[in-house]
């Protein structure tokens, strides 16, 4: 999986197991030369999205070993890592697989939303359960993000 080997290199190169988020991106954007300072942010969010990097007191730690991952010699990520969907898009997605017409889904998401005060992801999961749209593995992460949002 090259995201997680691409998040992998800033802690084993700087043999560290946290990380700021300035060094990170550093290591991929100066001291790699594989993507710009903002693309190498957006790697974080991804990874982050993902599950592979969790944020702690300002700083990036990795939910996995990097010492655990294979770095090919020459490896060098693909731009493709950056293409990961948002939350909403995921869900927005599965509603429109399920046969709900788009223009209509983020109109009822968004109704939702305004009228029940919650965040587009929360009200997303609320319409595409309304649907019988299965979508419990993104809920949990919707759910978790709400959790800890409460618990700042």
């Amino acid at each position: 999986m090259s995201l997680q080997t691409a998040t992998a290199v800033p802690f084993r190169q700087r043999g560290s197991e946290r990380l700021g988020e300035g060094e990170f991106v550093v290591v991929l954007s100066l001291d790699r030369g594989w993507f710009s300072p903002d693309q190498a942010k957006r790697l974080v969010d991804v990874a982050v999205g993902r599950g592979l990097l969790e944020r702690d007191d300002g700083e990036l730690v990795p939910t996995f070993d990097p010492d655990d991952v294979e770095i090919p010699r020459e490896f060098v990520p693909d731009e493709s890592v950056l293409r990961e969907q948002s939350t909403f898009e995921r869900l927005l997605d599965a509603l429109v697989a399920a046969g709900v017409d788009k223009q209509t889904a983020v109109a009822t998401v968004n109704d939702r939303q305004r009228r029940l005060g919650v965040t587009l992801e929360a009200a997303a999961v609320l319409s595409a359960r309304s649907e019988g749209v299965d979508v419990d593995a993104v809920a949990d992460a919707v759910r978790a993000d709400l959790t800890e949002t409460e618990a700042e």
